[in-house]
């Protein structure tokens, strides 16, 4: 076998040959034809007449030879710039493999700061629930006249800080396959593309840094992708819709993010069913912007209806029912609805203590809530007893058993007095001011087991900003 490098070399010597060839052949003709002008034959057959012809033969079967040696030549350097090209497409394509490799390693960087971004936030989450928790018990040392007076501002429960940062539709992108909602989507028909949660987890990494300028162009290119690929009418039209009224949301462009969550419950109604656990989650996250822009009677039949279609679909003792429920009791409350709120938070309690189990922190965080709507109410036995058992069963958890002489000061029955004179000293705050500086103590020494202190007693003053264990929660879902 011949390489390309000795067929192109010889075919350029068969060339030069050939040139050659045909000049000699071209000076024999003309010397042929000089003859036969000079000495014209008497017959047409001469024999100059014959090698004439057999000249002329030659000389085309040279000009056909060497037309096909310059084809040749020709093909030759055409083969040589493909395989040029293929070189350097070869670069290229080593070239975007070490760059996609580098694309992977900036990506895993990225994802294990987010991390870390988010414990971060959860430890000052936890920190900034410890300080208004404290804040709510200090407007209880002075003597007020009205506590449920629903004509002041102040008694209005703040959504921003009731719901949760992380809503249902983001919970879901996150955990897709940890999250009871998603499994039930997924045999509903439909499961959240996995391209999808990776660019939810990359929208949100830049709304959390203020990159606003890049979130919001990537959710739109996006969602132009979808529609023209899938149509409007799709279920990853609505997760994406979703996806960027959250960012909308953290921009506080609560108009437009409305109508986008509008838009993807349409499209999501038509597309999975009025049923769906999806719907449920839109419903939720309408509820909740609205919520957080004072609309509480335009967000009650939503967070309703999203209770109806999770009880259809997870059962009427389900914790994403119970969760479903605190936000219904957060939106009655704000509204003044003491009575409902009540039962629902009475049931979230139920659920989440026999599912869940007495030592779960929602069952605390549930019983937390029902207390304060007892203290806007005045029923202050009834949150005292409330308070009292969060406390204990801490007190328990982290030290044992609350008798003999780590006996907490809250856990004794008050003697020398009728339970009447009991709710009457809580209401004149001095009772509750006991129970206040309880607390602050079994927090101290929650904060120093945690810190590994010892666990010498303090007082209230020397430690007066210490933090609270258990705080006011902020309701998930």
């Amino acid at each position: 076998m011949l390489s390309p490098e000795e067929i192109l070399c010889s075919t350029q010597q068969v060339i030069a040959g050939l040139e050659a060839l045909r000049g000699e052949n071209r000076s024999l003709l003309e010397s042929l034809q000089g003859v036969m002008e000079n000495h014209p034959a008497p017959q047409s057959g001469s024999v100059e007449q014959e090698k004439s012809s057999i000249i002329c033969q030659s000389l085309e079967r040279i000009e056909l030879g060497l037309s096909e040696a310059q084809v040749m030549m020709a093909l030759s350097a055409h083969l040589g710039s493909l395989e040029a090209e293929k070189q350097k497409l070869r670069a290229q394509v080593r070239r975007l493999c070490q760059e996609n490799q580098w694309l992977r390693d900036e990506l895993a960087s990225a994802q294990q700061r987010l991390q870390e971004r988010e414990q971060d936030m959860v430890t000052l989450e936890e920190q900034n629930r410890h300080l208004q928790f404290m804040l709510s018990i200090r407007k209880y040392d002075q003597e007020e006249p009205q506590l449920d007076d629903k004509n002041t501002s102040s008694n209005k429960e703040s959504l921003d800080d009731l719901f949760p940062a992380e809503d249902e539709e983001q919970s879901q992108m996150s955990q897709p396959h940890h999250s009871s909602a998603a499994a039930a989507a997924q045999q509903g028909g439909y499961e959240i593309p996995a391209r999808l949660r990776t660019l939810h987890n990359l929208v949100i990494q830049y709304a959390s840094q203020g990159r606003y300028e890049v979130a919001v162009p990537l959710c739109k290119q996006a969602l132009e992708d979808l529609e023209k690929s899938s149509g409007h009418i799709h279920p990853d039209v609505a997760t994406m819709l979703n996806i960027l009224a959250l960012v909308y949301r953290d921009q506080n462009k609560y108009k437009e993010a409305a109508n986008l969550l509008n838009d993807a419950l349409t499209i999501r109604e038509k597309t999975l069913g009025m049923d769906h656990p999806a719907v449920a989650a839109t419903l939720n996250n309408l509820a909740v912007l609205y919520g957080k822009r004072g609309k509480y009677k335009e967000a009650e039949p939503l967070c309703k209806r999203a209770l109806e279609i999770r009880e259809k679909v997870l059962g009427t003792d389900h914790p994403d029912v119970a969760k479903q429920l605190n936000n219904l009791a957060l939106l009655c409350q704000n509204q003044g609805k003491y009575q409902e709120v009540e039962l629902y938070y009475e049931r979230a309690l139920h659920i989440y203590q026999s599912k869940l189990g007495p030592d779960d922190a929602n069952v605390a965080k549930t019983k937390n809530n029902l207390a304060s709507c007892y203290l806007k109410q005045g029923k202050y036995r009834q949150a005292e007893s409330l308070y009292k058992e969060i406390l204990t069963r801490a007190h328990e958890k982290e030290f044992g058993s609350v008798e003999g002489e780590d006996r907490p000061s809250w856990s004794g029955a008050e003697h020398g007095g009728s339970p009447h004179d009991g709710i009457s000293n809580l209401r004149r705050s001095g009772s509750f001011t006991k129970l206040r500086e309880s607390i602050r103590r079994s927090s101290e020494k929650l904060v120093r087991k945690l810190r590994g202190v010892g666990m010498e007693e303090t007082t209230p003053k020397e430690n007066s900003n210490a933090p609270v264990y258990h705080t006011a929660p902020r309701i998930c879902h």
